[in-house]
């Protein structure tokens, strides 16, 4: 995720942390420090990082079944409402999306029970409520906290586990598709509920309402991408007029191409036009700011850009692309040749398409009425 940090590794999943975390976290100091000074500062920061410990376990509850699911998991992202564990691919059985979102809530269930039996009769139900009572103990209001994770993480939005769990459970009676845009428009709904009752209450209610609604938002369009790609191939949506650049290019020439085209990502091919990497604009830049326009482009690539067939099934270029987080998937032809492009900007491109075409529209038909010599 943009704007993260790394800060460490557990078994092979990357724990980033968000910038706005570490904002929160000069936030919660200074509120603290005002009210009681340094010691009441610190004990704020404590219990922060407290419940974030609560959140990351929580996101390996997920991990934990996805990988029984042989699904990955390459990081876990921190932020200010909670945490994000990255999955590689979606779970392709509504059991196993709802066995994967429920074990997060089950976690923070189990943490609140350790911790009430810890404090046995010493503190109510009553008193764990409020949370925001400084002078409840750190044990009891870290319970509170993780009974309203639960509770929280439960409500039918996403990207919240109840919306996944939601969308498992109606996946068992319709489409997966259909399931998604019919959980996506239930949880749109209670991001205006959350967003009206907020100008009433909690303005805080208002960003998560904004939250929610651009989470359930993506997950449709995630959705209708899923579906459309099943009956697409690669080669029927590509990009097939682009700039390329030679293995003995420079930046210098890319600066050329780059301030020529409309390009964002440049591939770079041999003499017999095989593909080598990839050069996005930002490579470019950051390669003229730091060693200059003579260098290399063989130097400054990106060479972990996957690649794929024109005739596999779009699906799979998504797949390696989410996979290995690149801005773009190189089309090859049985010789590995370089014969197009796939990249984010066109897969939004082709949805624009199909949303404007009301009675559907057949890609690739064109082209495969015209084939080409490249392939």
């Amino acid at each position: 995720m943009a704007w993260s940090f790394k800060i460490g590794t557990i078994g092979g999943t990357a724990i980033r942390v968000h910038v706005t975390f570490a904002i929160l976290l000069a936030w919660i100091w200074l509120m603290h420090y005002r009210i009681g000074g340094t010691p009441a500062a610190i004990a704020g920061i404590a219990f922060v990082l407290a419940i974030f410990v609560c959140v990351v376990l929580h996101e390996f509850g997920h991990i934990a079944v996805a990988r029984h699911f042989g699904v990955k998991t390459p990081d876990i992202t921190l932020l200010p409402i909670g945490g994000v564990a990255r999955l590689e691919r979606m779970p392709e059985e509504p059991k196993e999306e709802f066995l994967i979102a429920i074990a997060g809530p089950l976690v923070n269930v189990a943490i609140a029970g350790i911790l009430l039996l810890l404090l046995g009769t010493t503190v109510g139900m009553e008193q764990i409520q409020d949370i925001e009572d400084p002078q409840l103990g750190f044990l009891a209001r870290l319970a509170g906290v993780n009974i309203f994770l639960v509770l929280f993480n439960l409500i039918p939005a996403f990207p919240m586990d109840g919306g996944r769990v939601l969308r498992a459970a109606l996946a068992s009676r319709m489409s997966w598709s259909r399931a998604t845009q019919v959980a996506a428009t239930i949880g749109q709904g209670l991001a205006f509920v959350f967003g009206f009752v907020g100008l009433f209450y909690n303005p805080l209610l208002i960003f998560i309402g904004i939250f929610v609604y651009l989470a359930a938002t993506a997950e449709a369009q995630n959705a209708q991408i899923r579906d459309l790609s099943d009956s697409v191939l690669v080669g029927d949506v590509m990009i097939t007029e682009f700039a390329r650049l030679e293995r003995s290019a420079s930046i210098d020439e890319a600066i050329e191409s780059l301030l020529a085209t409309t390009q964002r990502e440049f591939p770079v091919v041999d003499g017999a036009g095989h593909f080598m990497g990839l050069l996005t604009r930002d490579d470019i830049i950051r390669n003229l700011k730091d060693s200059g326009s003579a260098t290399p482009v063989v130097q400054a690539m990106r060479q972990d850009v996957p690649t794929v067939h024109f005739r596999k099934r779009l699906e799979e270029s998504l797949r390696l692309m989410q996979q290995a987080n690149s801005p773009a998937v190189a089309v090859v032809d049985s010789h590995n040749h370089l014969v197009g492009l796939m990249t984010h900007e066109n897969i939004g491109e082709m949805m624009m398409v199909r949303a404007a075409a009301a009675g559907g529209f057949r890609f690739g038909h064109l082209r495969r009425g015209k084939p080409d010599a490249r392939i």
